[in-house]
């Protein structure tokens, strides 16, 4: 699977674990930063992988920071992101069969990088459940709101990437 990963300076660590851990699966991993533990500001790598991502570059993301909470709420300002923090199995795996998730948020100050490989591999083995009316009714909803709640500005630069 074509993958972008990112992370601020205090996620740094636990990225170069988990992109490590993503190659030796086979993945083709796009490494958007940090490259160092130095100050960065989350905000710049939440904005690259959801441009990543809306330019077709690949299928899904992976952010982490400290808490995860940064990049979760910078991520999902982002046109046709649906990030989620997941610090369990069961949330990492249903965030994408229920609700198409396509970005996984970490918290590196949270977690660890065993239970960080678990929660990658739920995520990266789930799949939207297209087949059942709800998950697609209740993901066309939350489109919907995008749609009316998206300035005029982003509008025309998310139709351009598609």
């Amino acid at each position: 699977m074509k993958l972008v990963i990112a992370a601020d300076h205090a996620g740094f660590p636990l990225k170069e674990e988990v992109r490590g851990y993503l190659e030796r699966l086979g993945h083709e991993v796009t490494d958007l930063g940090a490259y160092n533990a130095e100050p960065s500001d989350y905000p710049d790598f939440a904005e690259a992988v959801g441009k990543a991502l809306a330019a077709g570059r690949a299928e899904r993301g992976i952010l982490i920071c400290g808490s995860g909470v940064g990049v979760n709420v910078a991520a999902n300002k982002m046109p046709g992101i649906r990030a989620s923090m997941c610090h369990d199995t069961y949330s990492a795996h249903q965030g994408v069969e229920h609700d198409d998730m396509n970005v996984l948020v970490l918290g590196a100050r949270i977690i660890g990088s065993a239970l960080a490989f678990d929660l990658v591999s739920a995520y990266l083995n789930a799949r939207f459940q297209k087949q059942e009316d709800r998950f697609v009714r209740r993901l066309n909803k939350i489109k919907a709101i995008e749609a009316r709640n998206m300035p005029e500005a982003a509008k025309l630069e998310g139709n351009s990437a598609k």
